[in-house]
């Protein structure tokens, strides 16, 4: 492969999408954070959304995991349209996903071996010696087992994503989901989340939706990838498509049509591009729009910071 990573092969399914977003759309106040987008995620594939700050990547994954509920369009999860179901429907559907936080969200008063078997006692009917083995088993997968009794505040912040990642492994979810799994780690230990990635995709069978805006971490990990930004889907493909995007050669740039410009320069990291031009002719343009709008009105262009008697 030109990017040096190996393909790894998706899941034979019913060829229905495990999720399958259509038309989405999600507005707070007048502010339009998602306009209409579309995604299907299959079975047994690693899906990456990209996206920079703002691009609506976040808000994508809270309609995923049941969380908040389209203005308009809809969301499917396992063939279900999520806005039909009440809180118990929801829950039962919330069963069958687990979700790695940003910063793995553990219950610091719980050690790591109580919080990974915290969901299966408050779902499951198993008795504590299962739940106990259950709990092994799923912190060895993640290379924790010796560490089963620490506290959150004993342990790294790697080993804080394992734990977060061996507790939503806990109930054998069809798919997992992953809010900056490499967020705040070192280079080495973002290397080893992302190996923990596709080797529990294999071994397991799981679907995985990764959230990132690491790009190393996205073309090791991912199948397919999709680009928002600002709220509109830019790009639905398979990592190899990105990946000659992103080394398509500056000197034939002008071959590339604005979107396919704005993806090589959020891929590549270039400090000259589309993104940047639209920041500089957007940004300053804007702010004086604001002033003037608030000065018409009669108010203050900057409110006092303190009262001066």
């Amino acid at each position: 492969m030109a990017d040096g990573t190996e393909s790894r092969p998706v899941m034979e399914s019913n060829g229905e999408p495990i999720i399958s977003v259509r038309g989405l759309v999600k507005k707070f106040g007048d502010q339009t954070v998602l306009q209409g987008v579309d995604l299907d995620v299959h079975h047994g594939e690693t899906m990456v959304i990209m996206g920079g700050s703002g691009s609506g990547k976040s808000t994508l994954l809270r309609h995923m995991i049941c969380s908040l509920q389209p203005d308009e369009g809809e969301v499917r999860l396992f063939g279900t349209d999520l806005a039909t179901l009440d809180e118990e429907g929801l829950n039962e559907i919330r069963k069958k996903f687990g979700i790695l936080f940003q910063s793995g969200a553990l219950f610091n008063s719980m050690t790591i071996a109580e919080n990974v078997a915290l969901p299966l006692q408050e779902h499951t009917t198993l008795a504590m010696n299962i739940i106990e083995i259950q709990v092994k088993i799923k912190l060895e997968l993640v290379k924790l087992r010796e560490h089963a009794d620490k506290y959150p505040a004993q342990i790294s912040g790697g080993m804080k994503k394992r734990a977060g990642l061996a507790r939503a492994l806990a109930l054998d979810p069809k798919v997992l989901f992953y809010d900056e799994p490499s967020a705040g780690l070192d280079p080495v230990t973002s290397a080893e989340i992302d190996q923990l990635i596709i080797d529990l995709t294999k071994k397991m069978g799981v679907t995985s939706v990764v959230v990132t805006h690491e790009m190393d971490s996205a073309f090791t990990i991912a199948d397919r990838m999709a680009m928002l930004d600002k709220g509109r889907m830019m790009m639905v493909a398979e990592r190899e498509e990105y990946a000659k995007i992103r080394d398509h050669p500056a000197e034939k740039i002008d071959e590339l049509d604005e979107d396919h410009q704005l993806i090589r320069q959020f891929l590549r990291g270039d400090a000259e591009g589309p993104i940047t031009r639209r920041r500089a002719e957007t940004n300053y343009a804007e702010d004086l729009l604001a002033t003037a709008r608030h000065t018409q009105r009669g108010g203050p262009a900057v409110e006092p910071t303190r009262i001066v008697r």
